[in-house]
């Protein structure tokens, strides 16, 4: 193993794009997975922690631990709905493989974000895939997980973009608001990506279908990618997806294909735009302090290498 080498948690509800992201790590030399910690999202918690097991017997992996996180939002609401028209009723397009047996870690999946970075401090990336509640729960149980996490990456946010739930908010956000301003409050090293990154990289129809057949992953991204590739067509008349979880991995590989801006950030979470990102830029010294003024600057990527990122994105999804 190379020395430079990342150490790997991912944070995830999978989830279509979710696997797609989990599976390009496993063949990205950049990376070790260390472990999968799994929230609601795209799918409930306990299909999330289902389709964690799959995934990782696809890639061989089985070894790798899984701690199931957060069935409820940082604020303790109850999780009643999924976007099953976007990953189907199983989060995987509906193929409905046979169910993965799996061991789970035996404490929650904030006690193992907790464990494992404090175990190797400054050592750990956690790669949040999904809402943002088993990140904001290890930080409010422990003070010290935000300063001992080597990198937090997040997928989430719409910063000069509208989002994907409705004008104001994209999905990760919207899922947990209350998380998200939470944990963009704390001292750690944060890159966010969001719709304006991950709507500019796309894959298109023949790109996915092209995968039958190729390497140890293709097939079984072929096929629980079709369904994701009809919601695209159907909603956004485009034949392709937009590449979301695989950007945010992207992120953690090659940082250097992303242009950022840093800045401070709340998360509303209250009115028509609960959810909804706000930046402030740092363009304009204020005369007065405001609710952004004590929060850290975390860096937003605003462009990227659109081309340099699924090329790669592909190429690593076929080996």
């Amino acid at each position: 193993m190379s020395p430079t080498r990342k150490k790997l948690i991912i944070d995830t509800d999978p989830g279509i794009d979710d696997a797609m992201a989990i599976l390009t790590a496993m063949n990205s030399e950049e990376v070790e997975v260390i472990g999968l910690t799994t929230v609601f999202g795209n799918v409930y918690t306990d299909t999330a922690t289902k389709n964690a097991f799959k995934i990782l017997e696809v890639a061989g992996k089985s070894q790798i631990p899984v701690a199931e996180g957060a069935h409820d939002t940082f604020a303790g609401i109850k999780k009643d709905w999924v976007p099953d028209f976007v990953h189907g009723d199983d989060g995987f397009g509906n193929m409905n493989f046979p169910e993965v047996q799996g061991v789970k870690y035996p404490g929650s999946a904030a006690d193992f974000l907790i464990e494992t970075v404090a175990g190797q401090p400054g050592e750990v990336v956690v790669l949040a895939l999904g809402p943002l509640t088993n990140v904001a729960l290890a930080m409010q149980k422990d003070p010290a997980f935000a300063e001992n996490v080597g990198e937090l990456v997040i997928l989430g946010g719409a910063f000069f973009v509208n989002g994907n739930v409705n004008p104001a908010t994209e999905a990760n956000f919207f899922g947990d608001p209350e998380a998200a301003d939470f944990v963009l409050s704390q001292p750690a090293k944060t890159r966010i990506v969001g719709l304006d990154i991950t709507h500019s990289c796309t894959f298109t129809g023949p790109e996915l279908t092209g995968l039958h057949g190729k390497g140890r992953f293709g097939t079984f991204l072929s096929s629980i990618t079709a369904f994701y590739l009809k919601y695209h067509r159907d909603s956004y008349d485009m034949d392709a997806v937009y590449v979301h979880d695989p950007a945010a991995l992207a992120v953690v590989l090659r940082p250097s294909l992303f242009t950022w801006r840093t800045g401070q950030i709340r998360v509303l979470t209250e009115s028509v735009a609960r959810g909804m990102s706000v930046m402030d830029t740092g363009l304009k010294r204020w005369n007065r302090p405001h609710a952004w003024t004590d929060r850290p600057r975390v860096q937003v990527a605003v462009a990227v290498n659109a081309k340099a990122v699924t090329e790669m994105l592909l190429q690593r999804m076929a080996l």
